[in-house]
């Protein structure tokens, strides 16, 4: 099996097996790419995180591409989006065949008040995960504070939240490295 068709089918499992779009996807993404084929660090997978959520576009297609480029190039990253949009052009389609017969059914109804939960919880457990990695002092936990404030009081983008806390990590943190020691 070539490390292509392994790439198409990791993403594909990703993006068959979870509910909920790109957030939800990431603690499978993480299993999959970091702990089961090794593909990329956990920090590396957070760094695309951030990108992926600042670039357009879903973002678990985004981390696709970036894995896959990677892993084999621009034709890596073809093979892994193609991965992760699949399973969800195929469920789309049968949905759309077949929603306006289903739609009122209770049992269908039912089905997606429990799916709603259960794709919070990954959210959740995805936020808890990086946070750990992520929140590692002072300064780590006042951007995330900042941050978490302003997308709940504001409609301010994401990508602008990003981007200020990429320039802020370089100006406060990268500054110490090129201190001179005393």
């Amino acid at each position: 099996m070539t490390e292509l068709f392994r790439l198409f089918l990791a993403f594909a499992k990703i993006g068959g097996f979870t509910f909920g779009g790109g957030l939800a996807m990431l603690p499978m993404m993480q299993r999959e790419i970091v702990e089961h084929h090794g593909w990329a660090t956990e920090n590396e997978l957070i760094d695309y995180y951030a990108i992926g959520q600042c670039t357009p576009g879903i973002i678990a297609v985004n981390v696709a591409t970036f894995i896959g480029t990677k892993r084999k190039g621009v034709i890596g990253g073809i093979f892994a989006t193609l991965g992760v949009v699949t399973p969800s052009v195929i469920i789309i389609t049968l949905i759309a065949v077949c929603i306006q017969n289903f739609q009122d059914v209770p049992a269908v109804q039912w089905a997606f008040s429990g799916i709603r939960p259960a794709v919070a919880a990954l959210v959740l457990d995805a936020v808890l995960k990086i946070g750990k990695k992520s929140l590692t002092d002072v300064f780590t936990v006042l951007i995330f504070l900042a941050v978490a404030a302003l997308s709940l009081f504001t409609s301010i983008s994401p990508a602008v939240f990003v981007l200020v806390a990429g320039v802020l990590g370089i100006l406060l943190k990268g500054g110490k490295q090129h201190a001179p020691s005393a």
